[in-house]
């Protein structure tokens, strides 16, 4: 199993960026699947969650910021980030199950 991600750089804050994480291993088809991040001392944090029928949810701090969706023929989560601000700064990754995949660095600064 393994979900790659990509797609992080650096962005000033208001800015935007789209996260994909590409997994292998299975089909995402009949799964949940999140992404979550890690910033430097802090513990890791899931931000939004995709079902198998497409609903999301996301936690309080990217509500309304963040949009997650998937591509079920490229077996593909992605992850747009828009308004990005400072405390956005994190390793970003997906993850299932208890497996968090391989992340991409986002950094939002001026």
């Amino acid at each position: 199993v393994q979900l790659v991600a990509s797609g992080g750089g650096l962005v000033q804050p208001g800015g935007s960026l789209t996260l994909s994480c590409v997994v292998s291993g299975f089909r995402i088809t009949p799964y949940a699947l999140t992404w979550g991040r890690q910033a430097p001392g802090k513990e890791r944090e899931e931000l939004a969650t995709i079902g198998t029928d497409g609903t999301a949810i996301y936690a309080d701090s990217v509500k309304g910021r963040f949009t997650i969706s998937k591509d079920n023929a490229k077996n593909t989560v992605i992850l747009q980030l828009t308004s990005l601000k400072s405390e956005d700064t994190a390793v970003y990754s997906c993850t299932w199950r208890t497996t968090w995949g391989q992340g991409t660095q986002v950094t939002v600064s001026s």
